[in-house]
């Protein structure tokens, strides 16, 4: 009898608790969007999963042997890592308060400790520390994105640039609208966490969880899903705003011809953007110059094999471990926050400053300019590779079907990209060592 009971009390369902059950309906909810929506399937998809085994009740799948310790650990060894956080309570709350004010050299300490009482760390939280704790996983990714891309239409018409540029506007208006929050006194956001925040505005997944996994790790769950959601979004998000700030005419406008450019431009061209932005902002080198390795890969035309598995088969690698690390983030203590909600609605205003922006700079171009710009590819600043792109391009042939601008809309579309990795150097820079 007594047998059977132990078997019903070590039932995972008979410790779970409210928090898991709503971040398992979240999960859920995720693979719901990317299977039977299509919303971003690649990385919702481990995501969701990810979030489902964080929160089986005492799997510990997500858990570091520190958390372990901390959630079965004995009242002799809870007083050892209380005593060396000079914490007085032995409440396990308490210890993970004084833990998280701790130096992270005390933190990793703490981790050995705790590996040595014999504790050891889920799967998920093995995933996380070296996908995304050592920022491996981003930046791999960012890699095989510059594999798949294409200079060309930007080095035909390098005036798109400034398109880019002004899409990442978006970005640094959310970190003001972040703190505005916080100096309301309507949620507390951090500097580090405002930045962190406002990089979803750039519309660039990996750069948003390598920025979130640098300046505010607490928070990458909700960033990450926020940024992948309206990622997914963005044929929803842009054309009523595209619509509100042009005029029919200028939706009709017709652009030239682009010139043919020159293989020997492409190869030139990502070393030469890496030496300009790495030698002024070291701390955009990573991003960067994995992105122009990847592109390199592709024009050199001289590693077919490398370029293959850079944009095919090591991308889809990464992403698995990827999106299950970032799922690994998905637990209540992290995600079920008034933060969170702050983070979904500043996410979406993050992308909707950040299309007006782009639109409205080709506005004012047109205004100088004596070749004509179409007002629609600007919304195509934000990152979202190459879904921003063909947005552009479905409401400009809604108003004119001869009118093709795909290929004019990437040239901002890149643009975006390499806007938004020179964004998380100039955050990395200025916040991360303040």
């Amino acid at each position: 009898m007594e047998g059977i009971i132990a078997l019903f009390k070590g039932m995972g369902i008979m410790h779970l608790e409210w928090g898991q059950a709503v971040m398992i309906a979240v999960s859920v909810l995720l693979l719901w969007l990317a299977i039977a929506r299509k919303f971003e399937p690649l990385l919702l998809v481990p995501i969701g999963f990810g979030g489902l085994m964080s929160n089986i009740p005492e799997a510990g799948l997500a858990m570091t042997a520190l958390d372990n310790l901390l959630h079965s650990g004995t009242a002799e060894q809870l007083a050892i890592i209380a005593a060396k956080v000079n914490s007085t309570s032995l409440d396990v709350h308490a210890i993970k308060d004084a833990i998280a004010l701790a130096a992270p050299s005390v933190q990793n300490e703490l981790e050995i400790m705790a590996g040595d009482m014999g504790y050891t760390a889920g799967v998920l939280a093995l995933f996380y520390k070296v996908a995304i704790g050592y920022g491996v996983a981003p930046l791999i990714i960012f890699m095989g994105v510059g594999a798949m891309t294409d200079f060309g239409p930007l080095l035909a018409n390098p005036r798109m640039l400034l398109l880019g540029a002004a899409a990442q506007f978006g970005i640094f208006a959310t970190v003001l609208g972040a703190l505005g929050l916080n100096w309301l006194g309507l949620i507390d956001f951090t500097l580090p966490q405002a930045a962190a925040i406002g990089i979803i505005g750039g519309a660039d997944g990996p750069t948003a969880i390598y920025l979130a996994s640098k300046l505010a790790p607490e928070l990458l769950g909700a960033i990450a899903v926020a940024a992948y959601s309206y990622m997914a979004l963005v044929p929803l998000i842009q054309p009523p705003i595209m619509k509100a700030l042009t005029t029919e005419q200028e939706r009709k406008i017709r652009m030239t011809q682009l010139r043919n450019v020159s293989n020997r431009e492409k190869i030139i061209f990502p070393i030469v953007l890496l030496l300009l932005v790495a030698l002024l902002l070291p701390d955009a080198a990573p991003l960067l110059g994995m992105f122009c390795f990847g592109n390199l890969l592709r024009t050199s035309g001289v590693v077919e094999r490398l370029n293959d598995t850079a944009q095919n088969a090591l991308i889809n690698i990464v992403t698995i471990f990827l999106g299950l690390s970032v799922g690994a983030k998905l637990v209540a203590d992290k995600f079920l926050q008034p933060q969170t909600l702050g983070i979904l609605v500043l996410g979406v205003i993050a992308f909707g400053i950040g299309t007006a922006s782009g639109v409205i700079m080709a506005k004012i171009m047109n205004r100088f300019s004596k070749h004509k710009i179409n007002p629609l590819i600007g919304s195509a600043g934000v990152s979202a590779v190459p879904m921003a792109a063909r947005v552009s391009n479905k409401i400009g042939q809604e108003y004119d079907k001869q009118n093709f601008l795909l290929m004019h809309a990437m040239g901002p579309n890149v643009a975006g990209v390499i806007g938004s990795a020179i964004a998380a150097g100039v955050m990395l820079k200025y916040i991360a060592n303040m």
